[in-house]
This record gives C-alpha cells, sequence and structure tokens, in this order.
C-alpha cells in the first residue's frame, strides 16, 4: 500500500488525485504544517527537502509532486492517466512541463515574495507583479484549453490534476482562473470528476465555487 504524506492544498492535491483516480489502495500520513513538521528530523529523513509531499511504497520513498504523479501513472499504466502515442504523449509532458515549471513557480512567488527580497517594503510590490504574470499564464491556458474537455489528447491524464490543483491555489487572485471563460467551463467539468470530488471531500476543500 501507497503511503502520500500530505497537508491540505498543498502540493500533495495532485498525487492525491492521481491516487484516487487510479484506485490503487493507498495511506494519507498528515504533515501538519502548523506545527512544521515537515521541518522535523523525522521527516527529513524521508524527504531531505523539507517539503510537502512524500510518497513511500515499501521501502521506495519519493518526493517532488510531479515525480510522483508520473511513478504511479507509469507503475499503473491500465489507469491511462498518460497517452500511449508518441505525439499525445509530447504534448502530455510539454504542458505537464509548463504547469510545474512555470505556473507553479509563479504562484510560489506569489506568496511567499519573502523568500525573494531581503526588503519587507518589497513584498507588495512582488505580489503585484505576479497578478500580472499569473494573469499570463491563465490567459494561455486559456486559450489552449478552447472548447476541450481535458488537457492533453482528450482524456483525463496527470496534466488534468496538477491543473485543478494549481487553480484552486490561484483561486484568491484579482483575476482567479473562473474568470476565464474556457478555463470556467473546464474547471467546473473537472470538479464534477470522481476523483477530484472525493479526494476534495477528504481534504475539506470547498468546491461550491465550481458548480
Amino acid at each position: 500500500m501507497y503511503t502520500l504524506f500530505y497537508y491540505p492544498r498543498n502540493a500533495s492535491l495532485a498525487p492525491h488525485f492521481v491516487l484516487k483516480a487510479l484506485k490503487v489502495p493507498y495511506q494519507l500520513e498528515l504533515v501538519d504544517r502548523k506545527k512544521v513538521v515537515q521541518k522535523s528530523a523525522q521527516y527529513l529523513k524521508l524527504n531531505p527537502t523539507g517539503r510537502i509531499p512524500t510518497l513511500v511504497d515499501d521501502d521506495f520513498v519519493l518526493f517532488e509532486s510531479a515525480a510522483i504523479c508520473l511513478y504511479l501513472c507509469e507503475k499503473h499504466p491500465e489507469g491511462h492517466l498518460i497517452p500511449e502515442a508518441p505525439k499525445a504523449r509530447a504534448e502530455f509532458y510539454q504542458w505537464l512541463m509548463y504547469l510545474t515549471t512555470t505556473l507553479q513557480n509563479e504562484l510560489m512567488v506569489y506568496y511567499y515574495p519573502e523568500r525573494h527580497t531581503q526588503s519587507a517594503i518589497m513584498y507588495d510590490d512582488i505580489v503585484n507583479t505576479q497578478q500580472s504574470r499569473i494573469t499570463e499564464c491563465l490567459e494561455l491556458l486559456n486559450k489552449h484549453i478552447g472548447d476541450k474537455t481535458y488537457m492533453v489528447n482528450d482524456q483525463f491524464t496527470v496534466c488534468d490534476c496538477y491543473m485543478f490543483m494549481l487553480c484552486i491555489w490561484a483561486d484568491e487572485l484579482k483575476k482567479p482562473p473562473l474568470s476565464f471563460p474556457n478555463l470556467n467551463r473546464y474547471l467546473k467539468t473537472l470538479a464534477k470528476h470522481s476523483a477530484i470530488k472525493a479526494v476534495c471531500e477528504e481534504e475539506d476543500t470547498d468546491l461550491s465555487a465550481y458548480k
């Protein structure tokens, strides 16, 4: 059985979606960020980055959200969460990398401006700049989604799991994902997916805005 070390609405959300979608046995282990458990000596033995999530599969330990998602999907190809055809798979990797290295990074700067300056008077400027940068990312994604149901190859994939997680993070922006017409339709459709619904219920994440 897999063990996912998680915290609600954290970067563990996408792997949690994947585990649920694959319908494989797993258990959750809460890493209480309020008590900074992710920096404890015990947790650091599992994950030296001191971040969430971590996946334990028997004696194998893995960190980094996207790596965990890909590992699970490759172990369980019957779940079809990664496209099989070479071009579709390449497009899948393209968008997953964009989500992890671009949109997620921009959101992290937005939420943690103190990590990017030594002057507190710069915090507001960084946050405002990030609002604009994230809006540019969402505009691109809104255009890509168009009238599609899913991000890639007309099938539910890890990209959709990752996208939903990041869009939940971006809910509080001045121009949130739901303010973009294509993303609005896409996200409200995803919110009805059985894995998305079940995980959000387990993590007490409110989906009322997505109805």
